[in-house]
């Protein structure tokens, strides 16, 4: 299981693990792929500092990679107190009433409340960067598509290739006009931030768009071997993966108290996903629970544009986190749920990668002498 995007990020598979977690970022890269640490969770340049050092001291020398939440274009960004008297009165309310429907206690006495809006706001992405190339990533992943061309170029400047993840084959060739290294195939299926073109529409579309140019990686709906080797069949250099990874073990190293997320994600089948706005104001792909339910009810509102939509719903989303209820869980995820059913290390989430894919292939070899 090797292509030639092993030898560009001068990895040992062409695995790319997209993760919140350090610990599971970590684990991907020991075991051979590359684990790519989201960013968006850190407000504070510090915290991402000293968990990068971790990072660079828990990867056993080996490549891992930094993913930002940046639009191309630069918005106009005001204090927090501004983005707080642009959230409408109506929305708050909903909020708070639905809360108490779902039986969402308030927030323990003396708990720190993490303000989910800043990692969202293009300054904060920049300042991610920045921090980031203090170490010693070997990718930098922008979830909005193209980074501004000059954060490209400060990239570049310190030999750290740029991927971007598009929905739409005119996005894959404006990522490349930008100068972005990679580009991800995102198809409908995928968790988080996802567009409405299936994977297996595609990802040829994108490889036959700018294959040529820049290697192509598969994401959104790629749970198994057998969908690697489908992906690289299809013109894919790599895989990029997210959903597989939030029932590892080492999942909860980082998120000690996701463990309610983990038993409703291995309690969920495929069908158990919902594309929604809620979450942040763009579409996203959430597990359905009883919260995204109350969002698709009649009396709700619609969902604010980003940011505004993550300042309303964060101090909601850590609430929820603390009640600790699988039924109401607020957590993005791809359809590939249906095949997370139980709660393993990443090493063995590898390995059984790697086995399924060199099973696939042997077959495909099979059929192709038959």
């Amino acid at each position: 299981m090797r292509t030639t995007l092993c030898d560009t990020l001068g990895i040992d598979l062409p695995i790319v693990g997209f993760t919140p977690s350090e610990h599971v970022a970590a684990a991907i890269s020991r075991a051979g792929g590359l684990g790519v640490l989201g960013c968006v969770r850190f407000n504070d340049g510090d915290e991402l500092d000293d968990v990068l050092t971790w990072m660079d001291d828990n990867t056993d020398g080996k490549p891992y990679g930094v993913d930002v939440v940046m639009p191309s274009k630069i918005p106009t960004e005001g204090s927090s107190m501004d983005l707080n008297e642009l959230i409408p009165a109506e929305h708050r309310a909903f909020v708070e009433r639905t809360l108490a429907e779902l039986g969402v206690p308030e927030l323990p006495e003396n708990t720190e409340e993490r303000a989910g809006v800043l990692g969202w706001l293009h300054s904060v992405a920049r300042s991610h960067v920045d921090v980031a190339l203090k170490h010693r990533p070997s990718l930098i992943a922008n979830a909005l598509g193209s980074p501004p061309v000059d954060v490209i170029d400060q990239a570049h400047e310190h030999g750290v290739p740029v991927a971007a993840l598009a929905g739409k084959a005119e996005h894959a060739r404006r990522h490349v006009d930008n100068g972005v290294d990679l580009v991800v195939a995102q198809g409908y299926e995928a968790g988080g931030h996802t567009g409405e073109i299936a994977s297996m529409v595609l990802l040829p579309e994108i490889v036959d768009a700018v294959g040529d140019r820049v290697p192509v990686l598969a994401a959104g709906g790629i749970g198994s071997g057998r969908q690697a080797a489908a992906a690289l069949t299809l013109g894919a250099h790599g895989v990029w993966t997210g959903s597989l990874w939030l029932t590892t073990r080492e999942y909860l190293e980082t998120m000690p108290a996701s463990e309610a997320v983990q038993q409703a994600l291995v309690a969920a089948d495929s069908s158990d996903t919902v594309r929604t706005r809620i979450y942040t104001g763009k579409p996203a792909r959430l597990l359905k629970t009883r919260w995204t339910e109350a969002w698709q009810a009649d009396d709700a509102p619609e969902p604010l544009p980003m940011p505004l939509q993550n300042l309303l719903v964060s101090s909601a989303h850590n609430r929820i986190h603390a009640a600790a209820d699988p039924s109401v869980v607020s957590m993005p995820v791809g359809q590939i749920v249906g095949r997370l059913n139980e709660v393993r290390p990443v090493a063995e989430v590898v390995d059984e990668l790697v086995g399924q894919f060199e099973q696939a292939v042997d077959g495909v070899s099979r059929i192709r002498h038959a």
